[in-house]
């Protein structure tokens, strides 16, 4: 019975997880992940700091929860019936300006990803996998369509290839990556990288 009543004491409704993870990312934005403390989480969202340990068990997983609860939505929820109807619809998810807040976290997070091992874990369990989870069934689908032959050797590099656009947009073109931007490279390299005809 006490167990009981102490999971109803801590669990937290959507709205109340909602809030505090758009703190979570203010927070992130205004002072970088290395200088976010569970302290200045606790005092912006009106929180104890036990209650926060006990829901996400420290900052990392709190961090990447929250930019995972920020991203527009899943991919396995889109099927538009083609692989180039599919990356567009996920594309056209965020508008530019979110583009352009989130290119701005991705970047400060891929710098701490680099010294924070429990980050770097979270990283990738939270958003790495479901992401590449994913993209596998969208171009699954597009394999049994016959749109992109199983052996292409570019369909290991999907993922690789959307990520490098997104974050290379920035550090070569000095620009944020945007909704145009990004659904042009899909059509000039993406896809014909993975609906090429077998070479001879």
């Amino acid at each position: 019975m006490a167990e009981a009543a102490t999971a109803r004491r801590s669990r937290i409704t959507p709205e109340r997880e909602a809030e505090l993870y758009t703190a979570v990312l203010d927070l992130l934005r205004e002072v970088g992940y290395d200088a976010l403390t569970m302290d200045a989480v606790a005092a912006r969202t009106r929180s104890s700091k036990a209650t926060l340990y006990r829901q996400w068990g420290g900052k990392p997983e709190l961090v990447v929860k929250a930019v995972r609860h920020n991203k527009p939505g899943s991919l396995s929820n889109i099927d538009t019936g083609s692989l180039r109807g599919d990356l567009h619809a996920l594309t056209l998810r965020s508008d530019d300006c979110q583009m352009e807040q989130n290119s701005a976290l991705m970047r400060g997070l891929a710098m701490a990803v680099h010294d924070n091992p429990d980050l770097l874990r979270a990283f990738k369990e939270h958003l790495v996998e479901p992401e590449m989870a994913d993209f596998r069934r969208v171009l699954g689908r597009a394999i049994d369509r016959g749109e992109v032959r199983a052996d292409n050797p570019a369909a290991d590099f999907m993922m690789h290839m959307m990520i490098g656009a997104f974050s290379a947009r920035t550090l070569l073109d000095e620009r944020p990556p945007t909704q145009d931007f990004l659904l042009s490279y899909i059509d000039a390299v993406v896809l014909p990288a993975l609906c090429a005809p077998p070479t001879a």
